[in-house]
């Protein structure tokens, strides 16, 4: 590498073993071709003159041989690709990719990009894998109103909640959600080193607060005890919320948190090593910040959650 001054810094880059020192050793290759392909990829960071004096090739021979190089006319996509994917750490896959390329003004096919990332090796580092969500006892009380009908036609029409474990360094952590079945969007959770009753009643506080009183909600849960108590039910009531619960061990019935539990822990919990609870509670609140706010779903047209919610208002009010 050059600084302004021509001071060669080869050497140290070398040994750092970055993709840059390679562009460098291309100076000093036998072929012209070669020390002009070296010279064009280092020209934008570095003087071309320089660069001509370290390579000791005539500008007249750079520029023929410049000339005769294949243009790559996705070069700015795929820097494009590579910035989105960084910024969301690989959990994205192509599709999800495209419609991001497509936002930014890059006109360009899902076939295209999922080559692209090929090429640049690229994949999305996401994996499924089977989970289980905190049940406790289970029981009944209410009936399964919802019964399987996750559509929702605006915000605040249907939430479901429920309880999911995680364990790190020999100790647990349990995470008590509330999604709107409108967007997928996360109206508020609770973190706690036991799955207690005021965990529940802490979330749903915290709920209530974002609930317009002329909302005539559904709140779904499984048969969990914490869900059949009666101050459970009394906080629901005071609310107008009408109680519904899935059938007893069917998770099919509250399968939209279900799935947000899967994605949360794939995405999060199963890549990365967390040296305390504390450590995998600030990485929790971390993610269903970027779950609400940045991380794009193609059910809801190529926006977040938060998009989507804002965007439905703008339309409609």
């Amino acid at each position: 590498m050059f600084n302004k001054r021509g001071t060669a810094a080869g050497e140290r880059i070398t040994s750092g073993g970055d993709c840059t020192a390679k562009k460098v050793a291309g100076l000093n290759s036998s072929g012209r071709k070669q020390k002009a392909q070296a010279i064009m990829e280092l020209r934008q960071t570095h003087d071309l003159k320089l660069l001509l004096g370290h390579a000791k090739l005539a500008r007249s021979s750079f520029y023929y041989h410049s000339k005769r190089q294949p243009i790559d006319k996705y070069l700015e996509i795929k820097e494009s690709i590579r910035v989105i994917y960084h910024q969301h750490k690989g959990r994205l896959g192509y599709r999800r990719i495209t419609i991001l390329l497509r936002q930014q003004g890059h006109a360009i096919n899902h076939k295209t990009v999922l080559r692209l990332m090929g090429l640049m090796g690229l994949k999305s580092l996401i994996r499924v894998k089977k989970y289980r969500s905190y049940k406790g006892n289970l029981g009944k009380t209410a009936p399964n109103i919802l019964d399987r009908d996750f559509k929702a036609a605006q915000p605040n029409q249907k939430w479901a909640t429920d309880i999911t474990e995680f364990q790190v360094a020999g100790k647990k952590l349990y995470l008590s959600p509330v999604i709107d079945l409108f967007n997928g969007e996360i109206i508020s959770y609770e973190i706690s080193g036991r799955p207690t009753f005021e965990q529940v009643e802490t979330m749903l506080q915290k709920s209530f607060r974002k609930l317009p009183a002329d909302s005539n909600l559904i709140l779904h849960s499984d048969q969990g005890w914490q869900y059949q108590m009666k101050q459970y039910r009394r906080l629901l009531k005071g609310k107008g919320i009408t109680q519904s619960m899935s059938r007893k061990g069917n998770c099919l019935d509250n399968a939209v948190i279900e799935n947000f539990f899967g994605i949360l822990k794939c995405e999060l919990y199963y890549i990365n090593r967390f040296s305390s609870v504390d450590h995998l509670r600030h990485e929790i609140k971390k993610y269903i910040d970027y779950y609400n706010n940045d991380r794009i779903k193609l059910n809801l047209n190529g926006m977040s959650p938060t998009q989507y919610r804002t965007h439905y208002y703008q339309s409609n009010y």
